[in-house]
């Protein structure tokens, strides 16, 4: 029979009991979201003073130099800046999270080269548009010797036939491939594709990054060259909504400029409908500020108060930990999602469920670490926002587990040992014995090995001599500790050659030739 049985970790008398009434919570509406979203779009026919070209489209950069972040990417001699200057036809996979320049990097590829550029998407494109681009290619290079860029956006999203179809271009170079994927290319792009293609992998932008995006955006002419003033809150409100997103930053940004701009025009005045003559005063007015209540509004996203370095980051932390210990998974839950929503990195989070498993929930779940590992996997193979959900399954697992410090407990006692010097030489029939002159060494002499005995379990000294008989770990009674406590006992005994009493069933303590002095 396995030693572990589920009936173990919880309490089965318990199951009968009648369930306590719980109270469900309602769905948000996604009629309610999209009426609470509508200030956004108020607000750009009223302010009238925004083109009508996206921000995050008139801010493209138009050079390397202007491109932030991917630094590792862009050193003098990298393969992509040899491709910007003419220099190289590799053709290129840019890996990375959205918002992080892949677009941005293609065009500039095309510009700066002069270099015949042609745009595809996986979402929509087929066999056929890709062939005729490729026939296009070879035409162009036959009559004039142009070279064609080729830039593929979710090449993921190509099936194993379309991305067949570009080989012999990129095999005999007709165009130069720059293809955007944000899923894993050893997964999506097949293996020919890759082989004939650089990988570079784009990095996420840090909070730093974006800020200079949004300060950017403000001053530039391109954006709203000093009529817009973002206060410290919304800036760092925006930064937190981004996570590492360019484009979300300044799609965010221009939601509430929309807004606090046509908020500025109502309130002195403007009522009129010449959207010329708005624009007009809003430039000539002294610089609006964008704040967090318009941000709220224009984004339908309420700021979450929490500081990543400061006090909420601990508190919020501390929380989290001890409503999963305390056995409060609708607590955790909230903390959980307290912290997703303010932009914690996520493998902070799952890290700290790790070491919640062996610290508090330990022997008496042992398949509770195996929980949240998983849910770590999770988040690496899947990423947000999807993997939230296996975050959250970790969390309500490790809430709900029985508990006990005994790992914790066990581990701090042997370190204690260790740095106190009680550290003696390893008994010599447990010394390796696979070396010339082992024997010689009397290293493995005397060695009873376990597996010969039915019970799989021999008398046998395994600690130092000085520890002989110390106990480290001391079984809790809750969970699948209840049953381990007994398997310890007997294996004690045996191992130890201790007598056992035949009433209770209970150690009488160590032999008194084995025991420490």
């Amino acid at each position: 029979m396995s030693l572990f049985d589920p009936a173990d970790l919880f309490d089965v008398a318990a199951a009968s009991r009648p369930a306590r009434p719980g109270r469900s919570t309602p769905a948000t509406s996604d009629a309610a979201a999209s009426t609470s979203t509508g200030t956004s779009s108020a607000g750009t026919s009223s302010a009238g003073t925004l083109a009508a070209e996206p921000l995050a489209s008139r801010l493209r950069p138009a050079t390397l130099d202007e491109i932030v972040g991917q630094r590792h990417l862009l050193g003098a001699g990298s393969p992509l800046r040899r491709l910007v200057e003419g220099g190289g036809t590799t053709s290129v996979i840019l890996w990375g999270p959205p918002g992080t320049g892949k677009t941005t990097l293609a065009h500039i590829v095309s510009k700066a080269t002069g270099r015949r550029f042609r745009e595809l998407s996986a979402v929509t494109a087929g066999v056929r548009d890709v062939r005729a681009i490729i026939d296009e290619a070879r035409a162009a290079r036959g009559s004039s010797g142009a070279r064609t860029v080729l830039f593929i956006d979710e090449v993921h999203r190509f099936t194993r036939t379309q991305q067949d179809a570009l080989l012999p271009s990129v095999e005999h170079g007709w165009v130069t491939l720059v293809a955007a994927t944000t899923e894993n290319p050893f997964f999506s792009v097949v293996s020919p594709l890759l082989s004939r293609s650089l990988l570079l992998t784009l990095e996420p932008l840090t909070e730093d990054d974006i800020r200079g995006v949004l300060d950017r955006a403000l001053r530039d002419p391109r954006g709203y060259g000093g009529r817009i003033e973002l206060t410290i809150p919304a800036r760092e409100h925006v930064v937190r909504l981004a996570g590492g997103d360019a484009r979300r930053a300044l799609t965010i940004l221009e939601a509430g400029a929309e807004a606090v701009l046509a908020e500025a025009a109502g309130e002195s005045g403007a009522a009129d409908t010449d959207t010329g003559a708005a624009a007009g005063k809003a430039e000539a007015a002294v610089a609006v500020q964008l704040d967090v209540r318009v941000l709220e509004q224009a984004v339908n996203r309420a700021a979450v108060r929490y500081d990543r370095s400061g006090d909420q980051h601990y508190d919020v932390v501390s929380a989290f930990i001890k409503s999963m210990r305390g056995g409060d998974p609708d607590a955790a839950l909230h903390y959980l999602a307290r912290m997703l929503a303010a932009g914690e990195d996520p493998r902070f989070v799952a890290r700290r469920m790790i070491i919640l498993a062996s610290e508090d929930v330990g022997m008496a779940d042992p398949g509770a670490l195996g929980v949240a590992v998983a849910a770590a996997q999770a988040l690496d193979l899947v990423g947000l926002p999807e993997a939230r959900l296996a975050l959250a399954q970790a969390v309500i697992h490790l809430a709900l587990a029985p508990k006990s410090n005994a790992v914790i407990r066990a581990m701090d006692a042997a370190t204690a040992d260790v740095r106190a010097g009680l550290a003696g030489s390893v008994p010599p029939p447990l010394r390796d014995a696979h070396y010339v002159g082992a024997a010689r060494a009397g290293s493995g002499d005397g060695y009873r090995y376990p597996h010969d005995e039915p019970a799989g379990v021999v008398r046998q000294q395994y600690p130092p001599d000085g520890l002989v008989g110390t106990d480290y770990y001391t079984p809790g009674g809750n969970g699948f500790e209840r049953r381990a406590s007994e398997r310890l006992r007997d294996l004690r005994a045996v191992v130890r050659g201790t007598a056992t009493d035949p009433t209770t069933g209970a150690a009488s303590g160590p032999d008194p030739d084995d025991a420490r002095a």
